[in-house]
């Protein structure tokens, strides 16, 4: 019980320091471009037109509704991730095995039940704490519409259960969870395959080798399965009333599968990944009154 409050501790803190990092890049997912493109250079000196970064955007952010702003959507948030690891710690201790493994005296196979074991912890943690996901969500879009809709966790509850119902607060989970489950396996089993199989017991520190083999490989599959987590975050707001989720600022999609294929024929499926050195989109124009590119 200790290690799991000092767990919540521990992410309530992170989940507080790296909230506004969170708000920017979802009205960047969302496509809000609030300030016009500006000619800079690039990491190879070139002069391009770049796209406002984290800070700038940070700025316009305090500019209208002060450093508070930034921390919109804190609230459900941190509730989230409490709820979250509560549950998942929870499960990772009850949690039966579903898979027989035909060789468990063998190493190499013992990533096997420990993959399967986190995924049906972190599965569970996700299903129950994504109402509030949702509503997260969709208190950082009212920014784009200026809307109050979204106003508290209570209140924000009610508002989906009425307009709704209760699938309201399951929108865009499909993907999510698609997205946490290949993400998992792709770092574990790669991870576990260049630790067994590219790294010798007798190297030198190779405790913080197998670790930074394992950072690595976290950044790679985040990396793979980032259109999961755009695609995700779009259904969650996508047609619930504001102005950041209906035409003609966004499409309509019936599925997250419709969503999927349209960002994907517009060359979008990347779009938030960086908030560093954003290029202009090829082909696109600026809207100076939407703030958004057609």
């Amino acid at each position: 019980m200790a290690d799991t409050c000092g767990q919540i501790l521990l992410g309530s803190g992170l989940t507080v320091l790296s909230h506004p990092l969170m708000y920017i890049k979802v009205l960047v997912q969302v496509g809000h471009e609030p300030l016009p493109p500006s000619l800079g250079r690039n990491l190879f000196g070139r002069q391009v037109y770049q796209l406002p970064g984290l800070f700038a955007y940070a700025k316009h952010i305090i500019k209208i509704d002060g450093k508070v702003g930034l921390f919109n959507g804190l609230a459900p948030r941190l509730c989230a991730g409490t709820i979250g690891t509560l549950v998942h710690s929870r499960v990772l201790q009850e949690a039966v095995l579903v898979l027989i493994i035909l060789h468990s005296g063998r190493h190499q196979f013992s990533v096997l039940p420990q993959t399967t074991k986190e995924m049906i912890a972190r599965s569970c943690a996700t299903i129950v704490t994504h109402p509030f996901h949702v509503i997260t969500l969709r208190c950082m879009v009212q920014f784009i519409g200026r809307e109050t809709k979204y106003s508290g966790v209570f209140d924000s509850i009610i508002t989906v259960y009425k307009q709704e119902g209760v699938l309201g607060f399951f929108a865009g989970l499909i993907p999510r969870l698609l997205g946490d489950v290949l993400s998992l396996w792709i770092c574990n089993m790669l991870a576990h395959l260049i630790n067994t199989y590219a790294i010798d017991d007798s190297m030198s520190h190779t405790g913080e080798i197998k670790n930074c083999s394992q950072a690595v490989t976290g950044f790679l599959a985040s990396m793979l399965t980032y259109p999961f987590v755009l695609v995700s975050n779009l259904m969650a707001v996508n047609n619930c009333g504001l102005a950041g989720g209906l035409p003609p600022y966004a499409s309509v999609y019936p599925t997250w599968v419709d969503c999927w294929r349209h960002l994907s024929q517009e060359g979008n499926m990347s779009r938030g990944n960086s908030l560093f050195f954003r290029k202009m989109p090829v082909g696109k124009m600026y809207a100076i009154d939407q703030k958004r590119f057609f």
